[in-house]
């Protein structure tokens, strides 16, 4: 073999070897990132179970979470969240219970006595916060005090935010220092009525006894006072403060009604009674004596005068979630609820 073509065969070889360095060194690249990717997955938000809610009192409760291990980063940050609306969040009410996997247990504190909360545990690591699931539980209703007025009859109290209602409509049929309210019967002797007045529903005593009795606003302006010492009837702006604390007129009707169809016509919208406040449908008496809207719509009066013979007042009907704010005549006939002075 000539000497020049000695050459050409090792410059050939030469070029063949580098190529197959270069290429052998790109698969080593290759399957090096491959096995780190495979080795450091990519992070997700932890996946958690929200555990049972349990040591329930009227004002706290124990919960907590169970983290899996699998998300690629510890938590650190892990609680659990709630609410009195379903899906908490860490923008809500929530606890701070330590860092990494595994399970935790959170106490919840300043909770309020007899209501609905819904709990979520969370956990936080760098690619976000994981939510379990959701559980809710009732926290335990204090035991109510009970009020007798002068006639003997007894109610019961619920703490609703920073009022004490009466869960009963009012029954009374005396005024507080002992003189009788005037029982009117006939519609055209109610109609021209010129003092204090109660009545039944549709001059039922069954219906006065369950929904309590129907009075006109005279009996509710009366200095001799209706509601049971203690208490009073409560004002409009009263009445406000108990739908704000509530949400709203758009959802506190559902909020105060008593649930099911015992007492309310179907379909009994919303209604949840979470407040203990049991409101129920005692329809009314017109001005004219006639009665109406039994069993659908509950109507209580406020002490607030309106102007020219009106009065303001509340309604709740079996149809919706609202209460709605309006005015009323004094000569019609609606339910009282009391507040605590």
């Amino acid at each position: 073999m000539s000497k020049k073509l000695k050459l050409s065969t090792m410059k050939t070889k030469g070029k063949i070897s580098i190529c197959t360095m270069i290429i052998i060194a790109m698969v080593i690249m290759v399957a090096s990132g491959c096995k780190k990717k495979k080795e450091n997955p990519e992070i997700q938000v932890p996946v958690l179970t929200t555990l049972p809610v349990t040591d329930i009192t009227q004002i706290a409760a124990l919960s907590g979470g169970n983290i899996s291990s699998d998300a690629g980063d510890s938590p650190t940050v892990r609680g659990v969240c709630w609410s009195t609306q379903h899906a908490p969040t860490i923008a809500d009410s929530k606890t701070s219970d330590g860092t990494g996997f595994g399970e935790f247990h959170s106490n919840m504190e300043l909770l309020v006595n007899g209501k609905v909360y819904y709990v979520r545990a969370y956990a936080t690591n760098s690619a976000g916060t994981g939510y379990g699931n959701e559980v809710n539980f009732t926290t335990q209703q204090a035991s109510p005090d009970t009020i007798t007025d002068i006639d003997g009859n007894v109610y019961h109290v619920v703490t609703i935010g920073t009022q004490d209602w009466l869960v009963e409509n009012l029954e009374v049929t005396h005024y507080r220092n002992g003189d009788p309210v005037s029982f009117i019967s006939d519609s055209n002797a109610w109609a021209a009525a010129s003092e204090g007045a109660y009545c039944n529903y549709d001059n039922s005593e069954l219906a006065g006894k369950i929904y309590g009795k129907l009075y006109n606003w005279k009996a509710v302006d009366d200095p001799r006072i209706l509601a049971p010492a203690g208490f009073h009837i409560p004002s409009d702006d009263e009445w406000t403060t108990l739908t704000t604390y509530l949400g709203g007129v758009g959802v506190a009707g559902g909020k105060l009604k008593e649930t099911g169809l015992t007492h309310w016509d179907n379909p009994n919208v919303d209604a949840t009674n979470e407040t203990g406040f049991s409101a129920l449908p005692g329809g009314w008496r017109d001005g004219n004596g006639d009665s109406g809207n039994y069993t659908m719509v509950g109507y209580f009066w406020a002490s607030t005068e309106y102007s020219g013979g009106l009065a303001w007042m509340r309604t709740i009907n079996s149809n919706s979630a609202l209460m709605v704010f309006d005015f009323m005549p004094e000569a019609a006939g609606l339910s009282v609820r009391c507040v605590r002075d």
